[in-house]
């Protein structure tokens, strides 16, 4: 053991959203038991990229005795639980660091705080934000005027969008995954209730989205265990394949074996015209 920076995170501020551990190159963070943890010491450079991303200020670098950071047994880690996807981010990082960009030395700074946790209203985790009392359509007022919905919705979380969940949230824990591509719920009125209901979403375009972090961020979401199924459901236009393909290869990085994936193709009109497991 030696003294070095390393960081440090006060269970008692952390909200659990997650944002650190996608702020760490190295993987040294998880969240466990909704808290984030250093799962090892080994893997933590010191450096304190993952501040930044913490809104309520729970994480800070502190300098105590601990394990020396090993760069070649955190690059194995992370390709064998992310993938090379996240070794390219590590890189990427320890550039960064040898250009001497100090990310702890300005993080508190650039970080909003609010009362609710701070950052984008858009990215704040919710849960349970469907409204079960809704069960049936509500007419059209004789005004005209448009009614507050017509259909219930099957939606149980926020947020949806791939780039903006994150690993280990609690709305993943215990469910099956929808994975929609973006055109999907738009040609099918039927995906709240047939693909939707009793799972957890994300939505995600493979041509449209800057995709190259989504194998790394689905990876770890499927190295919760509990997450038994992910049911893809894609256009059949090419370009939605690749929503299939960053899926297959995330599956492929968790180490998971026992992940059951489904792909489900909709035609233009909002068919289901295949299934099949990838």
């Amino acid at each position: 053991m030696t003294t070095r920076k390393i960081i440090q995170i006060d269970e008692d501020l952390c909200n659990g959203c997650g944002n650190c551990i996608t702020g760490c190159a190295e993987g040294a963070l998880q969240l466990i038991d909704g808290k984030a943890k250093l799962v090892k010491e080994q893997f933590c450079d010191g450096f304190g990229d993952c501040i930044g991303h913490c809104p309520t200020g729970a994480l800070t670098i502190v300098e105590r005795e601990a394990d020396q950071y090993d760069e070649h047994a955190t690059r194995i880690n992370l390709m064998q639980t992310q993938g090379i996807e996240a070794v390219k981010r590590m890189d990427k990082a320890n550039a960064a660091h040898e250009r001497g960009e100090h990310p702890e030395e300005k993080a508190l700074q650039q970080v909003p705080r609010t009362s609710q946790g701070g950052g984008c209203p858009g990215m704040r985790m919710r849960m349970g934000t469907s409204n079960d009392t809704a069960k049936t359509p509500t007419p059209t007022p004789s005004n005209g005027s448009l009614p507050p919905k017509m259909m219930p919705s099957a939606l149980e979380q926020w947020p949806v969008q791939l780039h903006l969940v994150q690993p280990g949230a609690p709305f993943f824990q215990n469910k099956e995954m929808a994975i929609l591509s973006t055109c999907s719920p738009i040609a099918s009125a039927d995906v709240h209730w047939r693909f939707m209901q009793g799972r957890s979403v994300v939505v995600a375009c493979p041509k449209l989205d800057h995709t190259e972090p989504y194998v790394e961020k689905l990876a770890a979401i499927f190295q919760d265990t509990t997450i038994p199924k992910a049911v893809v459901v894609r256009m059949e236009v090419p370009c939605c394949g690749g929503l299939s393909r960053i899926v297959k290869e995330a599956h492929k990085y968790s180490g998971r074996t026992d992940l059951v994936i489904e792909e489900v193709t909709l035609s233009l009109t909002g068919e289901v015209i295949a299934t099949q497991s990838l």
